[in-house]
């Protein structure tokens, strides 16, 4: 089934649930609650410098209000297959890798310029939140797991992303510099740190997509038999 459950991909169902919980809040609340709310949950170098921990937490709670239906595809996607083949712990430990790791190796010089004066003080504040990191870096994991065909056509599905990211977020400016530089490590987070472990596991290269008929043929079960418990017609 592509739809993530709470049974097959407890972890990428019951995220989704959290995220559809705050992007209501959000609309319930009203613009000015809701942007007080983003600014205390956001990554930016204040937070990071004086909440560091709640703030890493907080900001992968919330998404934009209006695309909440989105994640779900790409969730369904990236997150949902990879859970299928490592396990709900081990899909959070590669989501919390990108998100942790990505966010600090960007914000961490970012806060080292701000405390020497290079960049003003408004930099301190800029409002960084999301689950995209983290999303990037299990969509990083699942590369090695695909056939060497899929493979090549991930890798470059996900930079040419990162590419769009950078192209429609004020390309130049340092926020957008930031973003993408973020979303490029979590990407090869995935991809390349977890790769021995994946390698250790047998799992690189283990998920093909095959046609029914090949499918049901290669695993000894004639593609027009009957299922166990139904009846022919």
């Amino acid at each position: 089934m592509l739809l993530p459950s709470p049974s097959a991909t407890p972890f990428t169902f019951w995220y989704l649930a959290l995220l559809l919980v705050t992007t209501i809040l959000q609309r319930a609340v009203g613009e000015s609650v809701s942007a007080k709310l983003l600014a205390g949950a956001s990554t930016d170098a204040h937070n990071l410098w004086h909440r560091p921990i709640a703030s890493l937490i907080s900001s992968a709670l919330w998404i934009d209000d209006g695309g909440w239906l989105v994640y779900v595809l790409i969730f369904a996607l990236a997150v949902a297959p990879l859970e299928r083949r490592i396990g709900a712990g081990w899909t959070f430990a590669v989501f919390a890798s990108g998100h942790v790791l990505a966010t600090l190796a960007t914000e961490l010089p970012v806060m080292i310029a701000l405390q020497h004066g290079w960049l003003p003080a408004a930099d301190a504040r800029w409002l960084d939140i999301g689950v995209s990191y983290g999303f990037f870096a299990t969509a990083g994991a699942l590369v090695p797991i695909l056939g060497k065909r899929a493979r090549v056509a991930a890798v470059l599905l996900i930079e040419l992303l990162i590419v769009v990211i950078y192209l429609t977020d004020e390309p130049g400016s340092l926020l957008s510099i930031v973003t993408v530089a973020g979303h490029a490590i979590a990407a090869h987070i995935g991809m390349l740190g977890w790769l021995p472990w994946l390698r250790r596991r047998g799992l690189v290269g283990t998920l093909r997509f095959r046609p029914p008929h090949r499918a049901a043929a290669e695993d000894g079960v004639r593609p027009d038999a009957p299922l166990a418990g139904s009846a022919a017609r």
